[in-house]
């Protein structure tokens, strides 16, 4: 039961603080709080520290606790001076320590650091807050609040429990007295947790571990809550029930229990004092009857009412997505790999069928109507899968503002992050690879693009940079564009690098600026002087190509000097099945990815002639473009020599143009992209390969992947 268990609570905390950190962020470019995000926050952290100490992950607990009481002060107290920029480093600063003690978790290692220095820190941020208010700076908040009846606080039923418990008397040395906190008294709780968040018996579990040694005595239906199978439907329909004795009042008791994870309504009934309750004397043990077929009992959940927190605080609420009915389910990662993975397989049998070798030039009309309506059911499976493996660019977009903020606090400059088109959908495993790239870029825009605000006034701009980072589909693919209005790429500088890197493989001056622009995504590249915690170790930009290569993407950089530059990258929306032209070139046959090809085309005699260097090059287009031939590259024979008898490929990898000659088209199918088999790899140069994929008759073809072969030219 510990995995689950550890799973939940990680996979539950870093939900809250990938949240806590945009509302902290946003809040802080809002120029303060609202009542909802100190609401959001304060209950956000009050589960983090509920299920910190359910694990007994206590480092993290009592910092999420601290936080939480800067929340509370404010929501109860509406204080009028608030430094909103304090309190969102405080909440990023949390948010940072927790973040990489779920990720030791996570790996299977232990948290172990010490959040002591950030809860001093905390508590003396919220003693000098109460200072400046005109507050106690010892002043009790609990007690505060409990003064009055809390606004979330439940009506409680008018309703007879359907259960009656008797609690028994006081253990030795615990009478009561009659007055003051002495008493000791009888309460009878009722909680119901959130629809839908699971896992109800250990949540119930951890309710009694935390209210165990608050109490006089303890009691609880149903009494075995790990052991009995039938636990999770009994809180479900009838509520965690818990009778005890403690010396607590009524708002102290329910203050307590209000604290406890994914709760959505609570019950508190004070039963009887000892001195009232009839019951008391002569037991011994507890008594406990219950009225037979017990109706479920419906929670009545209040609408929660806040008022204004204060003046200085931003009074503007937004609104919250409606979710009438949504329903969601949790699902682990590699599930969804399982069921991709077999959908490629279905795909693959699927061609393997309908493309038998045995059934070619058969007039099958009963077999053809059923291989249609086949293909028809795997494509719509194949979408839904899709479908369920896509996820919006939104959270990996927004973790940019963190950076930017960050950056600019330490550079000294100002600029803001704007995004667009953030609900554009790609690949879970393309999300998830596509983060760093993006941070490297935006870090990279704000340290060298975006000037200092005194520079930027002289220049007539306005002192705060804009970065617009934005997202949208294209065909297959996705288009990612970061632009800044800074003072864009220094073509000279880069080009004097360049010299001392041996990075120019051909003259000057015939290079493009594209072509020099793109220097500095080369391995060890910078052009800072002076190395930096951001930037100067040339270890970034080279990152960024390797890793949207890797997604089999492409990045283009472009710049205006004085008005900003523009980093393009564009990456296909999956990486699991893709469409692709299917080739044959002598006994083999390759597979162009269908979204590289610009047109295919017979060439006639004499069109293809060779340049000064002795390469064959074609005009298309008005554009003069290079020739490959796949049987030279890979040593196949039998193939196609005279290009008038054969097929070219005009293929488009970002801003190169190129024919590729093979012998005949094929077809387009959908192909599952796989690993090279290594036997194939010690027979056939792999070089431009990017994977394989079977053919309806059961034969390999080799996946082209344009942008490495194209380099085979420059080799």
């Amino acid at each position: 039961m510990a995995e689950p268990m550890v799973e939940v609570f990680i996979f539950e905390t870093r939900q809250f603080l990938e949240q806590l950190e945009q509302i902290a962020l946003g809040s802080e470019e809002q120029g303060g709080y609202s009542v909802e995000d100190v609401n959001e926050i304060f209950r956000a952290m009050h589960t983090i520290k509920g299920s910190a100490a359910m694990m007994m992950f206590d480092q993290v607990s009592t910092l999420a606790h601290s936080v939480e009481d800067i929340f509370f002060y404010i929501r109860e107290l509406n204080p009028e001076k608030v430094d909103a920029t304090g309190i969102t480093d405080i909440v990023l600063n949390a948010v940072d320590f927790m973040r990489i003690e779920m990720d030791k978790l996570s790996a299977g290692g232990t948290p172990d650091m010490c959040s002591e220095e950030l809860r001093n820190y905390t508590k003396d941020f919220l003693r000098n807050m109460k200072i400046e208010n005109g507050h106690d700076p010892d002043i009790d908040l609990r007690k505060v609040k409990n003064t009055t009846k809390s606004p979330d606080e439940p009506v409680t039923s008018t309703e007879p429990p359907k259960k009656q418990y008797y609690i028994g008397a006081a253990k030795s040395g615990e009478t009561a007295t009659d007055t003051g906190s002495d008493v000791v008294r009888v309460y009878e709780a009722i909680l119901f947790f959130q629809q839908g968040c699971e896992m109800e018996e250990v949540r119930a579990f951890g309710v009694v571990n935390n209210l165990k040694e608050k109490v006089i005595e303890l009691h609880y239906l149903p009494e075995k809550i790990l052991e009995d199978e039938s636990a999770t439907d009994t809180i479900r329909n009838m509520g965690f029930r818990l009778f005890f004795t403690t010396r607590m009042t009524k708002d102290e008791v329910y203050q307590e229990l209000d604290h406890t994870i994914f709760l959505e309504n609570l019950e508190v009934k004070e039963l009887s004092s000892t001195s009232e309750c009839e019951y008391w004397p002569s037991q011994e043990t507890v008594a406990i009857t219950a009225l037979e077929n017990s109706e479920p009992i419906k929670p009545d959940l209040p609408q929660s009412q806040r008022t204004p927190v204060t003046a200085s605080l931003r009074t503007t609420v937004k609104p919250k997505p409606s979710a009438d009915g949504a329903q969601m389910i949790s699902v682990r990662v590699d599930k969804l790999d399982k069921l991709m993975d077999l959908v490629g397989e279905m795909v693959i049998a699927e061609a393997m069928v309908t493309q038998n070798p045995d059934i070619a030039g058969m007039e099958l009309d009963n077999f053809s109507k059923a291989a249609r309506q086949l293909h028809k059911i795997n494509g719509e499976l194949q979408d839904s899968v899709m479908a369920l493996r896509m996820v919006p660019l939104e959270g990996t977009f927004k973790k940019m503002n963190r950076i930017v903020r960050d950056m600019t606090k330490k550079l000294g400059k100002k600029a803001r992050l704007v995004l667009v088109g953030e609900s554009t959908e790609v690949d879970k495993n393309i999300n998830e690879h596509i983060s760093d790239p993006l941070m490297h870029i935006v870090r990279n825009s704000v340290d060298h693009g975006i000037e200092m605000p005194d520079v930027r006034l002289e220049a007539g701009k306005d002192e705060t940079g804009t970065i617009v980072l934005s997202a949208e589909n294209a065909g297959g693919e996705v288009v990612l564009k970061i632009k800044d209005d800074g003072g864009g790429l220094n073509k000279e500088k880069i080009l004097e690098r360049a010299r001392k890197n041996g990075i120019i493989s051909k003259p000057e001056a015939e290079l493009s600026d594209q072509e020099i622009y793109s220097f500095i995504f080369a391995p060890g590249f910078s052009t800072k002087e002076n190395v930096t915690e951001f930037s100067g170790r040339g270890v970034g930009m080279d990152v960024v190509v390797s890793n949207i290569k890797s997604l089999g993407g492409k990045v283009l950089v472009d710049s205006e000097p004085g008005q900003g530059s523009t980093t393009t990258i564009k990456i296909p929306l999956t990486l699991a099945i893709i469409e692709g032209m299917s080739v044959s070139v002598g006994d083999a046959s390759f597979t162009v990815p269908i979204n590289y090809i610009n047109r295919s085309f017979r060439p006639g005699e004499g069109e293809i002639f060779r340049d000064p260097d002795g390469s064959e090059m074609i005009m298309v287009q008005g554009k003069c473009c290079p020739v490959i031939r796949l049987h030279e590259i890979y040593g196949i024979p039998n193939a196609v020599k005279n290009p008038a008898e054969g097929i070219l490929l005009l293929l488009e990898a970002g801003d190169a143009w190129f024919g590729v000659l093979a012998d005949k088209l094929l077809g387009v199918q959908e192909i599952v992209v796989k690993p090279v088999p290594k036997y194939i790899s010690k027979m056939v140069k792999t070089t431009g390969i990017g994977g394989c994929t079977l053919l309806g008759d059961g034969s390999i073809s080799l996946i082209l992947d344009p942008p490495q072969v194209y380099n085979v030219i420059y080799e």
